[in-house]
């Protein structure tokens, strides 16, 4: 499960319009550098009159007029670099009216003063998929322009998060950079700041302090993925709903570092060493709002006892689960997606009751593990069951009575045989789709063939019904 946000995650847009609440400038509404000593064009807004010695072309959506500095293009609101020619060096002076920025994929090296520096209506600056260092960042690049909400930074070189970063910021994108550390007070002034993007960096613990991100009062997206931590960073905001830590080196998650960040909704730990002492029991309990905490591939040997009770989606794919106790899922009753695929789970040691409390489960994957038949007491609400690649040699009713919702039964790359599927096996399972078609009443009145079905549920071209 991924976080419900449209813009979380995603990359920054290559060519963003005005934010959609900032009042639309007189005149032109987009100037275009083609390469900022030559030239540049402007975007007039429909049935606007131009007076200036330019070139205009019509499109669908607007009228485009290009022309030479030296025409003068008068006021703008937008900037975006559309040449051939990539820019090594960003304006020295850009209109005081602009509102978004796009510099973005060229070879930017070096920013000015005044390239963003008194904009007071500017929002928006895209600079990712340049080669900025931290020298190339001016201290006071962005002074006089107090209303940026979103800058991306993404895919430069820089090596620590500039100090100088406008204090109206939401969204800021740092990812894919050499950033080794966060200079103490680099962020205490982005009080507004909702989203924060790190990853792909090179962050060491040693890079990050307890007064870090102490000040981010309203952050609630934090991407720290693909670093080189080893402990979860102290200090984290309470406002947090999504943290992103996975693929680090982390080693043991601290109890004391996540206690307050009870309305957290998603934790993803993926690809990390805990191992099999990295997660104590009730280390996560605080969490009391967590919705889903994904932890595949970092060697867990069983279930993480004493889960938030709140938690709806468990992702723990790829680990070294080897048994499942009567009591081990007991302390989350309101799961709906359970994943322990490919893991080390054996029949004899899947207790008769390990799903039993799981009365909102939906969704359970127990594909690639070691299985020789189906588990019992699986939950009657149960919407999907994913049992390939395992060692099933055998079907019986039992374990799937009581399924009349199961629309999703997976049983490829096993060691199935017609004759090992007892006499109605199917007969409950009114809901189940087989390759796109219901399995409806009419068709288990008809009482198909063990074989019929099976040839249908399993991808064997050897069977025909």
């Amino acid at each position: 499960m991924t976080p419900p946000s449209p813009t979380w995650g995603r990359a920054p847009s290559p060519h963003p319009g005005p934010a959609p609440h900032a009042a639309p400038a007189p005149g032109p509404t987009r100037w275009t550098a083609t390469a900022w000593t030559s030239g540049c064009s402007r975007t007039t807004s429909p049935g606007l009159l131009s007076t200036s010695p330019c070139r205009t072309t019509s499109s669908r959506s607007s009228p485009t007029t290009s022309c030479h500095v030296s025409a003068g293009c008068g006021p703008s609101t937008s900037t975006t670099t559309s040449s051939p020619l990539r820019l090594s060096v960003a304006p020295q002076f850009l209109p005081r009216s602009l509102r978004v920025a796009d510099l973005a994929a060229n070879e930017v090296t070096e920013i000015f003063p005044l390239t963003f520096g008194e904009k007071p209506a500017l929002r928006s600056v895209y600079l990712h998929n340049n080669q900025l260092s931290n020298a190339g960042l001016p201290p006071d690049a962005f002074r006089g322009s107090e209303a940026v909400a979103t800058l991306s930074l993404s895919s430069n070189q820089l090596s620590y998060v500039p100090p100088s970063l406008p204090p109206s910021l939401e969204r800021l994108h740092l990812q894919n950079n050499l950033i080794s550390k966060v200079p103490r007070g680099a962020l205490s002034r982005q009080t507004h700041l909702r989203e924060l993007y790190l990853q792909h960096n090179q962050l060491t613990d040693s890079g990050l302090d307890a007064t870090t991100f102490s000040k981010l009062h309203r952050l609630e997206y934090l991407d720290l993925s693909h670093n080189q931590l080893a402990a979860v960073p102290a200090g984290l905001p309470r406002t947090l709903a999504v943290l992103h830590l996975g693929r680090n080196r982390i080693r043991w998650v601290e109890a004391a570092r996540l206690g307050g960040l009870r309305g957290l909704r998603y934790l993803l730990l993926q690809h990390n060493q805990l191992g099999a002492t990295g997660l104590p029991a009730g280390a996560l309990r605080p969490l009391r709002g967590l919705h889903t905490l994904h932890l595949y591939g970092n060697r867990l040997d069983r279930v993480p006892q004493a889960l938030p009770r709140r938690l709806r989606a468990l992702v723990l794919p790829h680990n070294r689960v080897a048994a499942l106790g009567a009591r081990d899922l007991a302390s989350t009753p309101r799961l709906a997606e359970l994943n322990l695929a490919y893991n080390c789970l054996a029949s004899a040691r899947v207790h008769l009751r390990a799903f039993r409390r799981l009365r909102a489960l939906r969704s359970l994957d127990l594909a690639g593990n070691q299985l020789t038949q189906l588990p019992s007491g699986l939950p009657a609400g149960l919407h999907t069951l994913r049992l390939q690649r395992n060692q099933l040699r055998t079907l019986e009713p039992e374990p799937l009575a009581g399924l009349h919702q199961l629309q999703e039964l997976s049983l490829a790359h096993n060691r199935l045989r017609v004759g090992g599927i007892g006499p109605g096996t199917w007969h409950e399972l009114q809901a189940l789709q087989v390759r796109g078609r219901l399995v409806g009443h009419t068709i288990h009145r008809a009482a198909p063939s063990p074989l019929c079905l099976l040839a249908q549920l399993l991808p064997w071209k050897a069977l025909k019904c």
